[in-house]
């Protein structure tokens, strides 16, 4: 959200296009992220694997984007319908990422709040550097170490999609449905592995 503020303001001030696609970002993740609560809650409520169901939905929605963006791209005018869309769908897989991460792994570091992530390992590298007392310093570290995890997994994914990007264009935008499925296909490996026998 705050990446797409920024480049409302660039594009009111130079004129570009794209500005109906930014404007309408914001009210369309605001939308997804109240209804994945919602449908999340309702699905606790009849004993339904949520979780499970939700990042199936982000996985569909990121597949949903590739194929657009194979179809119709790339977008010379974002404001052009294919490229809505393309946007929207993109920004509700983004919005359902947030809003899972939330709900079902508020204790991991964020995969999507880099600005925050990099201030906080920023301001617990100078308390355990100066002053931090004894008994906080675990904690501190521990924190620092989970977030700069977090941030070096984030970079990565960016310097990977970009050189996906320079290499096969729109098909690039595979690699994150596959991701997540494999993510998915990894996760349901230890799950069924971790039950009792």
């Amino acid at each position: 959200m705050t990446g797409n503020f920024v480049t409302i303001g660039a594009a009111l001030a130079l004129g570009s296009s794209g500005i109906l696609t930014k404007l309408l970002a914001l009210p369309v993740f605001c939308i997804v992220v109240i209804a994945t609560r919602l449908v999340g809650r309702w699905m606790e409520q009849h004993k339904l694997p949520d979780l499970r169901i939700l990042l199936w939905a982000e996985i569909l929605l990121l597949a949903l984007g590739a194929v657009l963006a194979l179809r119709f791209g790339p977008f010379p005018n974002s404001d052009a319908p294919p490229a809505m869309l393309f946007g929207m769908v993109l920004v509700s897989a983004m919005a359902i990422q947030n809003a899972v991460h939330r709900t079902h792994m508020a204790s991991d570091a964020p995969s999507t709040l880099m600005t925050g992530s990099t201030t906080q390992i920023l301001v617990d590298l100078v308390d355990l550097l100066h002053g931090a007392a004894p008994e906080t310093r675990p904690a501190l570290r521990a924190r620092a170490l989970r977030l700069s995890r977090s941030l070096g997994a984030f970079a990565l994914g960016c310097g990977i999609a970009a050189g996906a990007y320079v290499a096969v264009g729109n098909g690039g935008f595979v690699l994150p449905p596959l991701v997540a499925f494999l993510a998915w296909l990894a996760t349901e490996s230890v799950r069924r592995n971790a039950k009792p026998a």
